[in-house]
């Protein structure tokens, strides 16, 4: 059984409901005001939590930085886009307070150590290990130190590397969970990888879940139908909006479906049904959509009733179907027609 996680005081493992994370990431691009919209809409949807992106151009980016170069005309190079991504301390504090007062787990990825520091000073209740940093061991350090657990992001780790980094999670007495993730955005859905869900629960015993990318409602719906434990999602207002992801985004409409699945989840599996027990509790519609006996014909009383005059009809309640062999050569007690169910008053005691 795999072991639970406790972030901000929300329970998250087998036997509670998956964690949905609402991640914007840069969808915000650069507005603070539109950072804060989007605060309140994942808090409208029904979502745990929310997370960003924190991105410090000169402490984890260079000029040559090749990834997503000019995005658009306004940044002529990747560090000026990171550049113009960045808030100040004091703004990462008012979105993580706005967050809070909305009941939503405020999260961000650091990708430094500064990132870190500035994150920490917020107050982190878990750390997001991005995809990216499968072998970054100077930010885990820096993340583990503050005892927080880790949501490791495999994207583009190979088995070995997720394990490697289990095995120095372990070592620094860090709980973790594990995320699969496949790094293409979109992602297409022959590359979701639901199945390694599993090969992550039962190889190494940790909370699991999908950070998808695929921009679509159906990875996410499959995870959590297959139990897994944490669900992360690109959120937007409109795909169409300007922003890196927003192709593979999911919108606030469909994330507030995702959760509504996850809670319908939880109903259902809190409460387990005995069949029979659920048999005698439906006897009345058992017996309006089971069958009785009834004349294929108008009979007349006297008539002795043989296979050939009578026939299964709905609704139950009246001579069963199972025994037409036992009122076979019995006799009628009154005239009977084929709009009415056979009952044992209709026969006669002969």
């Amino acid at each position: 059984m795999p072991e639970v996680l406790k972030i901000g005081g929300r329970r998250v493992g087998p036997g509670s409901a998956a964690l949905i994370i609402a991640e914007v990431a840069q969808a915000h691009d650069g507005s603070l005001g539109m950072a804060h919209a989007f605060i309140d809409a994942a808090a409208d949807t029904g979502a745990d939590a929310v997370k960003f992106l924190t991105h410090l151009a000169a402490a984890e980016s260079t000029l040559d930085e090749p990834f997503r170069v000019r995005l658009s005309q306004q940044d002529p190079t990747r560090f000026q886009y990171w550049k113009r991504m960045e808030f100040t301390p004091e703004q990462w504090q008012d979105l993580a307070d706005h967050a809070r007062s909305r009941g939503l787990l405020f999260l961000s990825s650091a990708f430094s150590v500064p990132a870190v520091k500035l994150l920490r000073c917020i107050g982190m209740a878990a750390w997001k290990v991005g995809s990216g940093e499968f072998a970054s061991t100077e930010l885990w350090q820096a993340m583990t130190e503050t005892g927080a657990p880790i949501l490791f992001s495999t994207g583009m780790a190979r088995r070995s590397e997720i394990a490697n980094a289990i095995t120095w999670f372990r070592s620094m007495g860090v709980s973790f969970a594990l995320l699969q993730c496949t790094s293409a955005y979109p992602t297409p859905f022959e590359a979701v990888g639901l199945n390694i869900l599993d090969e992550l629960r039962t190889e190494f015993g940790v909370p699991v879940g999908l950070s998808d990318h695929s921009g679509s409602i159906y990875p996410g719906m499959a995870a959590l139908a297959r139990g897994a434990n944490i669900l992360e999602v690109h959120v937007t207002f409109d795909r169409r909006m300007f922003n890196p992801d927003a192709a593979a985004s999911v919108t606030l409409d469909e994330l507030r479906m995702l959760c509504e699945m996850r809670d319908a989840l939880v109903t259902i599996d809190s409460h387990p049904v005995d069949k029979d027990e659920m048999a005698e509790q439906l006897s009345a519609m058992r017996e309006n959509f089971g069958k009785s006996l009834a004349p294929i014909c108008p009979l007349a009383a006297g008539t002795i009733l043989t296979p050939q005059l009578i026939v299964s009809k709905k609704p139950g309640g009246g001579i069963p179907p199972e025994a037409a062999a036992q009122i076979s050569g019995r006799r009628l007690a009154r005239d009977v027609a084929p709009d009415r169910i056979l009952r044992w008053t209709d026969l006669s005691g002969e």
